[in-house]
Protein backbone atom coordinates (compact mmCIF):
# COMPACT_ATOMS: atom_id res chain seq x y z
CA UNK A 1 0.00 0.00 0.00
CA UNK A 2 2.76 2.59 0.71
CA UNK A 3 4.74 1.65 -2.00
CA UNK A 4 1.73 2.12 -4.31
CA UNK A 5 0.76 5.86 -2.86
CA UNK A 6 4.29 6.64 -3.65
CA UNK A 7 4.17 5.68 -7.09
CA UNK A 8 0.83 7.55 -6.87
CA UNK A 9 2.30 10.98 -5.59
CA UNK A 10 5.48 10.52 -7.92
CA UNK A 11 3.98 10.08 -10.88
CA UNK A 12 1.35 13.48 -10.07
CA UNK A 13 4.78 15.25 -9.58
CA UNK A 14 5.89 14.45 -12.77
CA UNK A 15 2.80 15.53 -14.50
CA UNK A 16 2.96 18.98 -12.87
CA UNK A 17 6.35 19.23 -13.85
CA UNK A 18 5.63 18.31 -17.51
CA UNK A 19 2.67 20.90 -17.70
CA UNK A 20 5.06 23.56 -15.87
CA UNK A 21 7.81 22.77 -18.69
CA UNK A 22 5.15 23.27 -21.40
CA UNK A 23 3.41 26.37 -20.18
CA UNK A 24 5.29 29.68 -21.95
CA UNK A 25 6.60 32.45 -19.64
CA UNK A 26 3.51 35.48 -19.84
CA UNK A 27 4.91 38.78 -19.51
CA UNK A 28 2.92 41.33 -17.22
CA UNK A 29 2.32 44.21 -19.64
CA UNK A 30 3.16 47.77 -17.79
CA UNK A 31 0.87 50.36 -18.13
CA UNK A 32 1.98 53.69 -17.08
CA UNK A 33 -0.31 56.30 -14.93
CA UNK A 34 -1.09 59.29 -17.11
CA UNK A 35 -0.13 62.63 -15.43
CA UNK A 36 -1.33 66.41 -16.49
CA UNK A 37 1.70 68.71 -16.12
CA UNK A 38 2.78 72.05 -16.77
CA UNK A 39 6.03 74.56 -17.24
CA UNK A 40 7.76 76.44 -14.01
CA UNK A 41 6.98 80.30 -15.21
CA UNK A 42 7.72 83.89 -14.16
CA UNK A 43 4.62 85.79 -13.10
CA UNK A 44 3.10 88.06 -15.39
CA UNK A 45 4.37 86.25 -18.01
CA UNK A 46 3.13 85.04 -21.70
CA UNK A 47 -0.40 84.29 -21.49
CA UNK A 48 -1.63 82.87 -24.22
CA UNK A 49 -5.12 83.64 -26.05
CA UNK A 50 -6.37 81.43 -28.64
CA UNK A 51 -9.06 82.63 -31.39
CA UNK A 52 -11.07 81.96 -34.47
CA UNK A 53 -11.22 83.18 -37.43
CA UNK A 54 -11.20 82.47 -41.65
CA UNK A 55 -8.20 82.97 -44.10
CA UNK A 56 -8.63 84.63 -47.50
CA UNK A 57 -6.39 86.26 -49.76
CA UNK A 58 -5.40 90.01 -48.98
CA UNK A 59 -7.57 91.18 -52.27
CA UNK A 60 -10.70 89.33 -53.22
CA UNK A 61 -12.47 90.73 -56.95
CA UNK A 62 -16.39 90.35 -57.24
CA UNK A 63 -16.13 90.06 -61.59
CA UNK A 64 -19.48 91.22 -63.12
CA UNK A 65 -20.04 92.85 -66.04
CA UNK A 66 -21.03 96.84 -66.65
CA UNK A 67 -24.45 96.11 -68.85
CA UNK A 68 -27.35 93.82 -69.04
CA UNK A 69 -27.48 90.93 -71.64
CA UNK A 70 -27.17 87.47 -72.29
CA UNK A 71 -24.04 85.67 -72.09
CA UNK A 72 -21.96 84.27 -74.74
CA UNK A 73 -18.76 83.43 -73.79
CA UNK A 74 -17.41 82.08 -70.08
CA UNK A 75 -13.97 81.37 -69.60
CA UNK A 76 -13.80 80.82 -66.16
CA UNK A 77 -13.33 77.77 -63.94
CA UNK A 78 -12.46 76.97 -60.70
CA UNK A 79 -8.78 77.40 -59.28
CA UNK A 80 -8.08 78.56 -62.94
CA UNK A 81 -5.09 81.18 -62.97
CA UNK A 82 -5.82 84.56 -65.04
CA UNK A 83 -3.63 87.39 -66.00
CA UNK A 84 -4.61 90.85 -65.96
CA UNK A 85 -6.22 92.29 -69.22
CA UNK A 86 -7.26 88.31 -70.10
CA UNK A 87 -11.12 87.93 -71.42
CA UNK A 88 -13.09 86.01 -69.13
CA UNK A 89 -16.74 86.89 -70.63
CA UNK A 90 -18.77 88.12 -73.03
CA UNK A 91 -22.46 89.48 -73.89
CA UNK A 92 -24.35 89.38 -76.87
CA UNK A 93 -24.42 92.83 -76.70
CA UNK A 94 -27.66 93.35 -79.74
CA UNK A 95 -29.46 95.88 -77.86
CA UNK A 96 -25.87 98.29 -77.16
CA UNK A 97 -24.56 97.47 -80.51
CA UNK A 98 -27.84 98.61 -81.89
CA UNK A 99 -27.69 102.16 -79.98
CA UNK A 100 -24.39 102.49 -80.64
CA UNK A 101 -25.64 102.87 -84.95
CA UNK A 102 -28.13 104.97 -84.31
CA UNK A 103 -25.92 106.89 -82.27
CA UNK A 104 -23.38 107.01 -84.96
CA UNK A 105 -26.76 108.03 -87.50
CA UNK A 106 -27.39 110.43 -85.46
CA UNK A 107 -24.07 112.24 -85.41
CA UNK A 108 -23.91 112.03 -89.25
CA UNK A 109 -27.27 113.65 -89.70
CA UNK A 110 -25.81 116.46 -86.99
CA UNK A 111 -22.80 116.81 -88.80
CA UNK A 112 -24.57 117.41 -92.03
CA UNK A 113 -26.88 120.18 -90.52
CA UNK A 114 -24.02 122.10 -89.09
CA UNK A 115 -22.34 121.85 -91.97
CA UNK A 116 -25.06 123.44 -93.70
CA UNK A 117 -26.00 125.72 -90.78
CA UNK A 118 -22.11 126.92 -91.46
CA UNK A 119 -22.81 127.20 -95.12
CA UNK A 120 -26.23 129.63 -94.38
CA UNK A 121 -24.24 131.69 -91.93
CA UNK A 122 -21.20 132.51 -94.50
CA UNK A 123 -23.71 133.76 -96.92
CA UNK A 124 -26.12 135.87 -94.95
CA UNK A 125 -22.92 137.71 -93.70
CA UNK A 126 -21.91 138.38 -97.06
CA UNK A 127 -25.34 139.76 -97.57
CA UNK A 128 -25.19 141.72 -94.36
CA UNK A 129 -21.74 143.04 -95.20
CA UNK A 130 -23.00 144.76 -98.75
CA UNK A 131 -25.91 145.66 -97.08
CA UNK A 132 -28.67 143.08 -99.20
CA UNK A 133 -29.65 141.48 -95.17
CA UNK A 134 -30.79 142.59 -92.12
CA UNK A 135 -29.26 142.41 -89.03
CA UNK A 136 -31.59 140.34 -87.90
CA UNK A 137 -31.27 137.94 -90.43
CA UNK A 138 -27.70 137.94 -89.60
CA UNK A 139 -28.39 137.16 -85.66
CA UNK A 140 -30.59 134.18 -86.58
CA UNK A 141 -28.28 132.43 -88.89
CA UNK A 142 -25.48 132.78 -86.33
CA UNK A 143 -27.82 131.35 -83.40
CA UNK A 144 -29.18 128.72 -85.95
CA UNK A 145 -25.03 127.45 -86.98
CA UNK A 146 -24.36 127.43 -82.46
CA UNK A 147 -27.17 125.01 -82.34
CA UNK A 148 -26.13 122.57 -84.85
CA UNK A 149 -22.68 122.81 -83.37
CA UNK A 150 -24.35 122.28 -79.73
CA UNK A 151 -26.34 118.96 -81.34
CA UNK A 152 -23.05 117.61 -83.17
CA UNK A 153 -21.16 117.74 -79.60
CA UNK A 154 -23.76 116.03 -78.22
CA UNK A 155 -23.94 113.37 -80.34
CA UNK A 156 -20.47 112.76 -80.62
CA UNK A 157 -20.06 112.25 -76.66
CA UNK A 158 -23.42 109.57 -77.44
CA UNK A 159 -21.29 107.77 -79.23
CA UNK A 160 -18.47 107.21 -77.21
CA UNK A 161 -21.19 106.80 -74.70
CA UNK A 162 -22.84 103.49 -76.45
CA UNK A 163 -19.07 102.61 -77.63
CA UNK A 164 -18.60 101.91 -74.08
CA UNK A 165 -22.10 100.20 -73.49
CA UNK A 166 -20.58 97.97 -76.08
CA UNK A 167 -17.19 97.69 -74.21
CA UNK A 168 -18.99 97.05 -70.67
CA UNK A 169 -20.69 94.06 -72.61
CA UNK A 170 -17.07 92.13 -72.68
CA UNK A 171 -15.24 90.82 -68.82
CA UNK A 172 -12.05 91.35 -68.27
CA UNK A 173 -9.22 90.33 -65.22
CA UNK A 174 -8.87 93.29 -63.44
CA UNK A 175 -5.64 91.50 -61.64
CA UNK A 176 -3.43 88.34 -62.02
CA UNK A 177 -4.55 85.81 -59.30
CA UNK A 178 -7.06 82.32 -59.18
CA UNK A 179 -10.89 81.99 -59.95
CA UNK A 180 -12.36 81.33 -56.40
CA UNK A 181 -15.91 80.72 -57.58
CA UNK A 182 -18.36 81.16 -60.79
CA UNK A 183 -21.79 82.41 -60.12
CA UNK A 184 -23.26 82.37 -63.77
CA UNK A 185 -23.21 80.26 -67.09
CA UNK A 186 -23.33 80.64 -70.94
CA UNK A 187 -26.71 81.75 -72.06
CA UNK A 188 -27.68 82.96 -68.58
CA UNK A 189 -29.18 86.44 -68.59
CA UNK A 190 -27.29 88.86 -66.27
CA UNK A 191 -27.91 92.51 -65.04
CA UNK A 192 -25.02 95.63 -64.55
CA UNK A 193 -22.99 94.45 -61.33
CA UNK A 194 -24.27 91.11 -60.84
CA UNK A 195 -21.28 88.76 -59.49
CA UNK A 196 -20.66 86.18 -61.97
CA UNK A 197 -17.01 84.89 -60.33
CA UNK A 198 -14.90 85.64 -57.76
CA UNK A 199 -11.36 86.32 -57.93
CA UNK A 200 -8.40 86.11 -55.44
CA UNK A 201 -6.26 88.82 -56.85
CA UNK A 202 -3.62 88.96 -53.41
CA UNK A 203 -0.92 86.79 -52.75
CA UNK A 204 -0.58 87.17 -49.16
CA UNK A 205 -3.12 85.59 -46.88
CA UNK A 206 -5.01 87.18 -44.63
CA UNK A 207 -7.40 86.51 -42.03
CA UNK A 208 -10.08 88.17 -40.07
CA UNK A 209 -11.49 87.50 -36.92
CA UNK A 210 -13.01 89.53 -33.25
CA UNK A 211 -11.68 90.12 -30.38
CA UNK A 212 -13.52 90.85 -26.61
CA UNK A 213 -12.79 94.04 -25.33
CA UNK A 214 -11.28 91.98 -22.23
CA UNK A 215 -8.01 92.25 -24.50
CA UNK A 216 -8.40 94.44 -27.28
CA UNK A 217 -6.25 97.32 -25.33
CA UNK A 218 -3.38 94.92 -25.18
CA UNK A 219 -3.56 94.53 -29.00
CA UNK A 220 -1.09 96.62 -31.52
CA UNK A 221 -0.36 96.92 -35.27
CA UNK A 222 2.38 95.40 -36.29
CA UNK A 223 2.01 92.64 -33.40
CA UNK A 224 3.57 88.87 -33.73
CA UNK A 225 1.26 86.73 -33.40
CA UNK A 226 1.18 82.67 -34.40
CA UNK A 227 -1.21 80.87 -36.40
CA UNK A 228 -3.11 77.31 -36.88
CA UNK A 229 -5.03 75.40 -39.64
CA UNK A 230 -7.12 72.61 -39.02
CA UNK A 231 -6.33 71.37 -42.44
CA UNK A 232 -2.51 71.56 -41.92
CA UNK A 233 -2.06 69.42 -38.41
CA UNK A 234 0.90 70.00 -36.29
CA UNK A 235 2.13 73.15 -37.86
CA UNK A 236 2.35 76.44 -36.93
CA UNK A 237 2.51 79.82 -39.12
CA UNK A 238 4.07 83.21 -38.23
CA UNK A 239 2.01 86.20 -38.73
CA UNK A 240 1.60 89.82 -38.13
CA UNK A 241 -1.24 91.82 -37.24
CA UNK A 242 -2.44 94.88 -39.77
CA UNK A 243 -5.53 96.29 -38.91
CA UNK A 244 -7.20 96.82 -35.57
CA UNK A 245 -10.71 98.32 -35.48
CA UNK A 246 -11.10 101.02 -32.97
CA UNK A 247 -15.15 100.63 -32.76
CA UNK A 248 -16.81 97.42 -31.60
CA UNK A 249 -19.28 95.89 -34.35
CA UNK A 250 -22.74 95.83 -33.42
CA UNK A 251 -23.32 92.43 -34.78
CA UNK A 252 -20.86 90.12 -33.13
CA UNK A 253 -19.78 93.00 -30.42
CA UNK A 254 -16.42 92.37 -30.96
CA UNK A 255 -13.58 94.21 -32.22
CA UNK A 256 -12.58 93.04 -35.63
CA UNK A 257 -9.31 92.87 -36.60
CA UNK A 258 -6.98 91.53 -39.62
CA UNK A 259 -4.02 89.53 -39.11
CA UNK A 260 -0.89 88.67 -42.10
CA UNK A 261 0.19 84.96 -42.49
CA UNK A 262 3.84 85.68 -43.30
CA UNK A 263 4.73 82.46 -43.53
CA UNK A 264 3.77 81.39 -47.61
CA UNK A 265 2.79 78.45 -48.00
CA UNK A 266 0.51 76.62 -50.74
CA UNK A 267 -1.54 74.51 -48.85
CA UNK A 268 -2.98 77.77 -47.17
CA UNK A 269 -6.20 78.27 -49.08
CA UNK A 270 -8.54 80.58 -48.75
CA UNK A 271 -12.05 79.98 -46.29
CA UNK A 272 -9.50 77.70 -44.26
CA UNK A 273 -10.13 77.38 -40.77
CA UNK A 274 -7.82 78.91 -38.33
CA UNK A 275 -6.40 79.82 -34.55
CA UNK A 276 -4.66 82.73 -33.61
CA UNK A 277 -2.61 82.55 -30.98
CA UNK A 278 -1.64 85.61 -29.33
CA UNK A 279 0.95 85.84 -26.79
CA UNK A 280 -0.04 88.50 -23.88
CA UNK A 281 2.66 90.29 -21.39
CA UNK A 282 2.14 92.51 -18.44
CA UNK A 283 4.74 94.08 -18.09
CA UNK A 284 3.39 95.97 -14.21
CA UNK A 285 4.15 92.35 -12.50
CA UNK A 286 7.81 91.09 -11.14
CA UNK A 287 8.70 89.15 -14.36
CA UNK A 288 11.75 87.82 -11.65
CA UNK A 289 8.81 85.87 -9.54
CA UNK A 290 8.89 82.05 -10.29
CA UNK A 291 5.04 81.10 -9.54
CA UNK A 292 3.32 77.32 -10.04
CA UNK A 293 -0.36 75.92 -10.06
CA UNK A 294 -1.41 75.85 -6.68
CA UNK A 295 -2.54 72.32 -7.42
CA UNK A 296 1.07 70.96 -8.53
CA UNK A 297 2.53 71.73 -4.80
CA UNK A 298 1.73 69.16 -1.81
CA UNK A 299 3.19 68.76 1.81
CA UNK A 300 3.81 66.16 4.12
CA UNK A 301 5.63 65.52 7.27
CA UNK A 302 9.15 66.76 5.67
CA UNK A 303 7.71 69.96 3.75
CA UNK A 304 5.95 70.99 0.54
CA UNK A 305 7.24 69.54 -2.42
CA UNK A 306 6.62 69.33 -6.25
CA UNK A 307 7.13 66.15 -8.35
CA UNK A 308 9.73 67.30 -11.06
CA UNK A 309 8.54 65.48 -14.66
CA UNK A 310 12.03 64.15 -16.44
CA UNK A 311 11.96 62.05 -19.64
CA UNK A 312 9.40 62.33 -23.34
CA UNK A 313 6.14 62.44 -23.45
CA UNK A 314 4.78 58.44 -23.97
CA UNK A 315 7.89 57.63 -20.66
CA UNK A 316 8.70 59.84 -18.10
CA UNK A 317 9.77 59.42 -14.83
CA UNK A 318 8.77 61.50 -11.76
CA UNK A 319 11.20 62.97 -8.96
CA UNK A 320 9.84 64.60 -5.81
CA UNK A 321 11.39 68.00 -5.64
CA UNK A 322 11.39 69.87 -1.77
CA UNK A 323 10.44 73.65 -2.98
CA UNK A 324 9.98 76.97 -0.95
CA UNK A 325 7.09 78.65 -1.43
CA UNK A 326 5.83 82.48 -0.78
CA UNK A 327 2.53 84.12 -1.47
CA UNK A 328 -0.61 82.32 -3.02
CA UNK A 329 -0.70 84.68 -6.17
CA UNK A 330 -3.83 84.52 -8.82
CA UNK A 331 -1.22 82.34 -11.06
CA UNK A 332 -0.18 80.03 -8.03
CA UNK A 333 1.91 80.29 -5.42
CA UNK A 334 5.48 82.03 -5.55
CA UNK A 335 8.48 79.63 -5.38
CA UNK A 336 11.50 80.98 -4.16
CA UNK A 337 13.87 77.84 -3.54
CA UNK A 338 14.05 74.43 -5.38
CA UNK A 339 12.86 74.98 -9.21
CA UNK A 340 13.83 77.14 -12.60
CA UNK A 341 11.98 78.28 -15.14
CA UNK A 342 10.94 75.52 -17.97
CA UNK A 343 11.12 72.11 -15.62
CA UNK A 344 7.68 70.05 -16.19
CA UNK A 345 6.03 69.81 -12.53
CA UNK A 346 2.78 67.46 -12.27
CA UNK A 347 -0.19 69.49 -11.88
CA UNK A 348 -2.64 67.07 -10.38
CA UNK A 349 -2.76 63.61 -8.72
CA UNK A 350 -0.11 64.27 -6.91
CA UNK A 351 -1.65 62.03 -3.66
CA UNK A 352 -1.22 58.76 -6.46
CA UNK A 353 2.29 59.43 -7.22
CA UNK A 354 5.48 58.02 -5.82
CA UNK A 355 9.09 59.29 -6.23
CA UNK A 356 10.97 57.92 -9.25
CA UNK A 357 7.49 56.43 -10.88
CA UNK A 358 7.29 56.36 -14.63
CA UNK A 359 4.36 57.80 -16.07
CA UNK A 360 3.16 59.26 -19.56
CA UNK A 361 2.15 62.62 -19.80
CA UNK A 362 -1.25 63.77 -20.52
Amino acid sequence: MLSNRIFKISSLLIVLLLMSCGEKEVKEEVILRPVKYGEVTYLGGEKARQFSGTAKTEKIVNLSFRSNGIITKLDMKLGQKVKKGQLLGTLDNVSARLNYESSISSKNSSESQMNTAKLSLNRVRTLYEKGSASLSDYEAAKNSYRTAVASFESSKRSVAIQQDQIRFGYLYAPEDGVIASVAAEVDENVTPGQVVGVLNAGTAIEIGLGLPESVINTVKKDMKVKVTFTAIEGETFSAIITEVAPALDTNTSTYPITVMVTDSDERIKSGMAANVLFEFVDEDLGKDMLVVPASAVGEDGDGRFVFLIEGEKDKATVKRQTVTIGELTPEGFEIKTGLNAGQKIATAGLQTLLDGQDVKLN
